[in-house]
């Protein structure tokens, strides 16, 4: 019987930080690992972007942002967003 394999891919921290910092240049970025794992992470934008925009709607532009990342390879993500 063929089993299939499910292939995650982790994600490195500093893959996250290109990410975040090619899509929001002048924003201010911090990245915490929360397990030593390349999946679970808290993080932190702050930027001129969020500014007039309610928490959901600021996350929603982050979650944009990392599409395909949410649908697998990052487990777990506190996501902080601050308007400057």
């Amino acid at each position: 019987m063929l089993q299939l394999i499910d292939k995650k891919v982790a994600v490195k921290k500093s893959m996250l930080e290109d990410i975040l910092k090619e899509k929001f240049p002048n924003a201010e970025v911090e990245i915490v690992a929360l397990v030593d794992d390349n999946d679970h992470y808290s993080i932190t934008i702050k930027d001129s972007i969020f500014a007039g925009k309610n928490r959901v709607e600021q996350q929603r532009i982050v979650n944009k942002v990392l599409g395909e990342l949410l649908k697998g390879d990052l487990h777990a993500m506190q996501l902080k967003t601050i308007a400057i």
